[in-house]
C-alpha cells in the first residue's frame, strides 16, 4: 500500500484522459454523481470557473474530483462561491481517505484564492453521500439546489 504523501491532484491531460474516463463508482452511487466525461464536457464548456483533476495515488489513478471557483450561484451577481462540484472516487478504491483528501485539497485551493467557505451540494438518500460530507464538517444550510442539498465548510 502507497503512502499518503504518494497522494496528489494532477491536471487531466491527453497522457491521463483515459485513465480518468475510466473512473467508476460502485453502481448504488451512481445516480449520486455523473461520469467523469461528462464533467470534463462540463469543465470545457465552463473552462472559467471549473477545475478537474485526477487523483492519484503513486501511479495508480483512484478518483476524479472537479472543483469550482467564484461562480455566480444566483446568476444574477448577487452571490459568488467556490467549492467541490464533482467527487467520483473508483469503486475499489473507497474507504481508503481518497475523498477526505479531494475535499481537503478542494478547500485548501478555495482557501489559498481567498475564499472563506468551501461549499458542495449532494443527494440526500440512503446511498447518498451526506454522511460523508457532513462528517467532514459541511453543515447544510438550509437551500437546495437542482434537488440537492446544498453544504458549506467554514474555512476560517
Amino acid at each position: 500500500m502507497t503512502t499518503s504523501t504518494a497522494r496528489r491532484l494532477e491536471e487531466v491531460t491527453p497522457a491521463n484522459f483515459e485513465a480518468a474516463i475510466g473512473i467508476r463508482v460502485r453502481p448504488e452511487q451512481e445516480f449520486a454523481v455523473s461520469p467523469v466525461v461528462r464533467s470534463l464536457a462540463e469543465a470545457y464548456v465552463h473552462s472559467g470557473v471549473a477545475w478537474p483533476r485526477l487523483i492519484v495515488d503513486g501511479d495508480r489513478p483512484v478518483g476524479f474530483l472537479m472543483a469550482f471557483y467564484d461562480i455566480d450561484w444566483y446568476e444574477d451577481g448577487s452571490v459568488r462561491r467556490s467549492g467541490l462540484w464533482r467527487l467520483n472516487i473508483a469503486a475499489g478504491e473507497q474507504g481508503r481517505g481518497y475523498g477526505r483528501f479531494a475535499v481537503e485539497s478542494v478547500a485548501e485551493e478555495v482557501r489559498r484564492r481567498g475564499g472563506k467557505e468551501c461549499w458542495v451540494t449532494w443527494h440526500p438518500g440512503p446511498d447518498g453521500p451526506e454522511g460523508f460530507y457532513l462528517g467532514l464538517g459541511f453543515r447544510p444550510n438550509g437551500e437546495t439546489s437542482e434537488g440537492e442539498t446544498v453544504g458549506v465548510l467554514e474555512l476560517g
